[in-house]
């Protein structure tokens, strides 16, 4: 009985001594991981130069988009805002919204074209 026991101790401090050696190999030394070198294609290259800081085109695409900025939120839609309360909401004529056609009744002369509006078609079926 103290053969398999022995043997039983043996095998779960050689399974101990592997997962112990398994974890140590699973950490990372400083120089890994090894990875291949970056090959660029010219679009990915463009933008790793153009996106490098203190670039020259970085600054002016910034001050570009600044001001662009500056003048869509502080001028253009202030000025829009105002323009649709001013047209849909104060200004009655010439630009209100509803602006209704006179009502044309048979007889009637068509002031774009000239033509006599013809009477309506009499209602053969006779009720409403």
């Amino acid at each position: 009985m103290s053969g398999s026991a022995e043997d039983e101790r043996l095998r779960v401090q050689q399974l101990r001594a592997l997962r112990r050696r398994w974890l140590r190999d699973q950490e990372l030394s400083p120089r890994e991981p090894v990875l291949p070198p970056r090959r660029l294609g010219t679009v990915a290259a463009f933008w790793e130069r153009f996106l490098q800081p203190g670039g020259l085109w970085r600054q002016q695409v910034h001050k570009a988009y600044q001001t662009g900025s500056f003048v869509m939120l502080r001028v253009l839609l202030p000025a829009w805002a105002i323009t649709y309360y001013l047209k849909y909401h104060i200004q009655k004529s010439p630009h209100g919204v509803v602006v209704t056609n006179p009502r044309i009744f048979p007889g009637d002369r068509i002031l774009e074209t000239g033509e006599i509006m013809p009477p309506l078609k009499e209602d053969p079926h006779g009720h409403h």
